[in-house]
């Protein structure tokens, strides 16, 4: 058997539009399909892990159907990419680029080694629309804002069609890990139950999740998208994340499947906020960790490790918020809508610094995506590109009657409220004490009382605020 190219699968776990794969099967020679767990940089949480074991699985069986299987190697990428090539005799290795920081420093020095060793190699976008130093603003730089990025992106060429799963023929003569053996999986306590029930990673239930989507939700979607007791999204983020689906399917596949709509639009522009993160990415790397306006810098955040602690816990006694982050607990993902308001709590309300927050999704979402996580934390505090001006402070309670009207999404993830009917159900603290008896509550016991009064912590926000303004 000839040498084999390796196909370096990264954030790109399907066969179907998968540029690296396709141009390794056109070549003719045999592929050797590699995915390696490289414990370097930043660990996935422990929901991003149980959702790659998933992944990887169904992407092993994928290629079972063509006579082989993904070889597993877990340890440093350079290492084992070197290993490989000497087990193998491989001459060629293929990939689709990531653009995370540290993945481009890596891959940057991968592309200097290899050269060295007279290896050649080619590396492919697989999981945007547009490459992010493609789409410039007028002076040529990147955009901070993004109507003006997603006006620029429609403007541009279509992105190219996503290709057809390719034939492949698959080198035999390689040995990996087996996925068992890196224990991705919680053991004890196995807290993935909820996971479990909702979730299927990999290409077929991604494709499943898209065509459900687009047969029985995009028609509402403009509006239902906005309610968190409705099923009104995608839920493809976490497929996304993984690459388990490309966004050029879902481009496509949503234009081919409906007339030009309002729904549509919105629908779209959702796949640009994650084209507009990655663009924010690549062009200002430190926003995973710094604020991208300055003046944020000099931002007066309390630490305060009991209110944090209640937050992620969903015990703040504002049900909307406690919702939201037991649904995350449970679910590995979180409504939109909910996120933004169990951001802005733990920002304004709570004055706790947004790092916090973007460091416990990074460990619970099953979609935790280093792009997305921290423009949209960013852009909630008020330190980031497209920043929602710091005194827009969501009131949770009023954000509860807007968006559960009835209570349906706080009576599925509190149900120690379920019994309050729907003109409390958002603020217990109100009820009369006979309709807290009778629903079975007791504040302060079977639910907690609001740790903070949003409308103190409301004005102790924006004073706050003042300060930075003033010193700038």
């Amino acid at each position: 058997m000839r040498a084999p190219i390796i196909v370096w699968f990264r954030q790109d776990l399907r066969l179907s539009d998968n540029p690296a794969l396709a141009a390794a099967a056109a070549s003719g020679d045999p592929i050797l399909p590699l995915y390696i767990l490289d414990d370097g940089g930043r660990a996935m949480g422990g929901a991003s892990r149980w959702w790659l074991h998933g992944s990887l699985t169904a992407l092993d069986a994928s290629l079972k159907a063509y006579g082989g299987a993904l070889v597993l190697r877990r340890g440093d990428t350079a290492n084992i990419l070197s290993q490989v090539i000497a087990e193998t005799g491989a001459r060629s290795v293929y990939w689709n680029r990531c653009y995370e920081p540290h993945a481009i420093a890596r891959d940057a020095a991968i592309k200097s080694g290899l050269t060295r060793r007279g290896i050649a190699f080619q590396s492919f976008n697989a999981s945007l629309l547009f490459e992010p130093w493609t789409i410039q603003n007028k002076a040529g730089g990147p955009y901070k804002v993004f109507t003006q990025f997603w006006k620029s992106c429609l403007s541009a060429a279509a992105p190219e069609p996503p290709q057809r799963a390719p034939d492949v023929r698959l080198f035999a003569k390689a040995t990996g890990d087996t996925l068992a053996a890196w224990r991705l999986l919680p053991e004890k306590p196995d807290w993935a139950g909820g996971l479990r029930e909702n979730w299927t990673p990999g290409e077929r239930g991604a494709r499943a999740l898209l065509d459900h989507f687009l047969d029985e939700k995009l028609k509402a979607y403009r509006e239902a998208r906005d309610m968190p007791a409705l099923e009104g999204t995608s839920r493809l983020s976490p497929h996304l994340h993984f690459g388990d689906i490309g966004p050029r399917q879902i481009w496509q596949a949503a234009r081919t499947h409906a007339e030009p709509s309002a729904n549509l639009d919105r629908f779209l522009a959702e796949i640009g906020w994650r084209e507009f993160s990655y663009h924010l990415l690549f062009h200002f790397a430190h926003i995973t960790q710094r604020n991208l306006r300055a003046e944020f810098d000099r931002f007066p955040w309390e630490k305060n490790d009991s209110a944090l602690a209640a937050w992620q816990r969903g015990r703040t006694g504002y049900p909307i918020v406690d919702a939201g982050m037991r649904e995350l607990w449970h679910t590995g993902w979180m409504h939109n809508r909910v996120r933004m308001i169990v951001a802005s709590f733990l920002v304004k309300d709570l004055l706790i610094d947004w790092r916090a927050g973007e460091a416990w999704f990074w460990d619970t979402l099953a979609d935790a995506d280093l792009a997305n996580n921290a423009a949209s934390w960013q852009w909630v505090a008020g330190s980031g590109a497209d920043a929602a001006p710091y005194f827009r402070i969501f009131n949770p309670v009023l954000q509860g009657e807007k968006f559960d009207p009835q209570g349906d999404y706080v009576r599925r993830y509190v149900p120690e409220l379920a019994g309050l009917p729907a003109a409390y159900v958002h603020k217990p603290w109100t009820a009369p004490a006979q309709i807290l008896r009778d629903a079975g509550v007791t504040l302060g016991k079977t639910y907690p009382l609001p740790i903070v009064d949003h409308a103190k912590a409301r004005d102790r926000a924006l004073a706050a605020f003042a300060t930075i303004r003033k010193a700038g």
